[in-house]
């Protein structure tokens, strides 16, 4: 059951929100849910539960970032985490249609976080593929993150132990896909962040 406020500002009980309309961080601020959810340009999708080695991936590689940014001004965030992404200025609270939770991320403009967690772009995003990810919603980040000018974006499969990193490039689009397996990987969003990747899939 979500109670939700729809675009005439009435308040509801519903099952499940309406595809009609198109949410904003507002909405999103006033919603009571247990589960976790995510706004696609005013759209609600449910973010699939992870499994173990999501988990057990995810704490490896946020443990390694942190401690390669031990010396650097950069912040490395670890889901549940709000990241908005709005669309060039529009960031009040009742403009912006896309938060997402990230895996992890880096942030290394300090003026993008606040206490809500991250508005705008990170520098570098990573996701982990669960068994409940859908190819629509791996489409619909890539494109989103895409759009909103991350600059590095890391897609993590555990179960077959590769890496595959997008870079934007100078006009505002993913270069081609380039495949890391079994051995370092380098971030060029973040200089000296240097990730073993047997490491992180380590139990």
């Amino acid at each position: 059951m979500f109670t939700i406020m729809d675009n005439e500002g009435d308040i509801n009980m519903v099952e499940e929100p309406s595809a009609q309309y198109t949410y904003t961080y507002a909405d999103y601020l006033q919603w009571k849910f247990e589960e976790r959810l995510e706004l696609f340009k005013g759209k609600i999708f449910r973010l699939a539960a992870p499994n173990t080695k999501h988990m057990v991936v995810g704490g490896n590689l946020f443990v390694k970032i942190k401690a390669s940014l031990s010396s650097k001004s950069c912040f490395v965030f670890i889901a549940p985490f709000d990241v908005r992404l709005p669309v060039k200025t529009r960031k009040k609270d009742n403009e912006i249609t896309t938060v997402v939770q990230p895996d992890l991320g880096v942030v290394c403009d300090k003026s993008k976080i606040d206490e809500r967690g991250c508005c705008g772009a990170p520098d570098l995003v990573v996701e982990i593929l669960s068994p409940g990810n859908s190819h629509k919603e791996v489409q619909l980040k890539y494109e989103l993150y895409e759009e909103a000018g991350v600059r590095e974006y890391w897609l993590i499969n555990p179960v077959e132990e590769n890496i595959v990193v997008f870079i934007l490039g100078d006009g505002g689009r993913f270069g081609g896909a380039k495949m890391y397996a079994g051995k370092t990987i380098s971030s060029k969003a973040i200089p000296g962040l240097i990730i073993n990747i047997d490491e992180i899939f380590k139990s």
